[in-house]
């Protein structure tokens, strides 16, 4: 049996919930191997979020401190003890190397997750960085000690996308399935924007299903913008199984981040939209790998490119079917097993 993993990682409307998904990934995997993993996370944490994590097993510890002061790292290191736990995952930007430093002082493994290189200087025992195109180059800076995991072949995905490593899409020769996935918080209400844009395209046959995340806050203007529409609109909440939605779908509209190695997986045809930062390289790169379409940045977007580019892709199943090709090259699903594979392997060691 597995030693007890803490995951360390939060959510709320600003950040999303890109952080804690993947990790949940992670503790899947974990508990796959027969392992025990606990959540400590503040309390900024949506409900339907919250509940979702418990519902998978999970527990949840709250933290009350401020994210990533001295105060956070103690009541971490506090936890990992009660729970003898080997290693402690830290996913966020602001669990930088003086947080790492402590939880490994108390004697605690670290594996970070990153994104490109927006934690400078690591001194964790393991950097995870899932993205293509990312290189041993950006973590330079980092501790000697650490060791690197890089690339999409270590993309977490969570267990109900396990099951589907055997399924095949079929591309239709027009696409008439449109599914709109931008994030669990989407501050900037882009969901509606796409939604105009589906709007403008009045095609016979279309169907679209909105996403809408556990920290949106805009669902009364998402669903205004629904009701404009001359095809059926259909508003989702509280996903539980991404996979029926994403095999339902002919072609997807979401943000760059962590849904996109989801939607490579299940090789379903992706225009992104930029909403942080952090998400132009990871939006950059799969659009060079031919996996999707980068849109840019969301607020230099408007509707019509957006109406116009989705028609496009509608419109050529050569592209699609090529593009649903790459992803499935590129993502193989077994990326939580690879990571929780190398952290077992280090605690058994020691």
């Amino acid at each position: 049996m597995s030693p007890a993993l803490l995951i360390r990682a939060d959510a709320d409307p600003t950040m999303g919930t890109g952080h804690v998904m993947r990790c949940l990934a992670l503790a899947q995997a974990w508990a796959d191997r027969g392992g025990r993993a606990v959540f400590a996370t503040r309390l900024t944490m949506p409900v339907p979020l919250r509940q979702r994590i418990e519902s998978e097993g999970f527990e949840v510890q709250p933290i009350e401190a401020a994210a990533a002061s001295p105060q956070d790292a103690a009541a971490s290191v506090a936890t990992a003890r009660s729970l003898s736990a080997h290693w402690i995952v830290v996913d966020g930007y602001a669990f930088g190397p003086p947080y790492q430093r402590t939880l490994r002082d108390a004697g605690f493994r670290v594996l970070a997750v990153d994104d490109y290189g927006q934690v400078r200087a690591h001194c964790a025992d393991v950097i995870l960085d899932q993205n293509l195109g990312t290189s041993e180059r950006r973590y330079a800076d980092c501790a000697d000690h650490c060791a690197l995991l890089l690339g999409p072949q270590y993309a977490m995905l969570r267990k109900e996308f396990w099951l589907l490593r055997g399924w095949e899409r079929q591309v239709p020769q027009h696409a008439q399935r449109v599914l709109v996935t931008l994030g669990g918080s989407d501050p900037d209400n882009v969901t509606t924007l796409v939604v105009r844009a589906i709007a403008q395209l009045n095609l016979n046959g279309l169907e679209t299903a909105v996403v809408v995340g556990a920290a949106n806050p805009h669902r009364a203007r998402i669903e205004a913008a629904a009701r404009s529409c001359a095809s059926p609109v259909r508003l989702v909440e509280r996903v539980q199984d991404m996979t029926e939605l994403m095999r339902w779908a002919d072609v997807a509209v979401s943000a760059g981040g962590t849904t996109c190695w989801e939607l490579a997986f299940l090789g379903l045809p992706n225009l992104m939209l930029v909403l942080a930062e952090n998400q132009r390289p990871i939006a950059e790169a799969l659009h060079q790998a031919g996996v999707g379409v980068n849109l840019g940045w969301f607020a230099a977007c408007s509707a019509e490119q957006i109406a116009e580019t989705l028609r496009s892709l509608i419109d050529d199943p050569q592209r699609r079917c090529a593009m649903s090709r790459a992803g499935r090259r590129l993502v193989d699903g077994r990326g939580a097993f690879r990571v929780t594979e190398r952290l077992s392997s280090v605690a058994t060691a020691g």
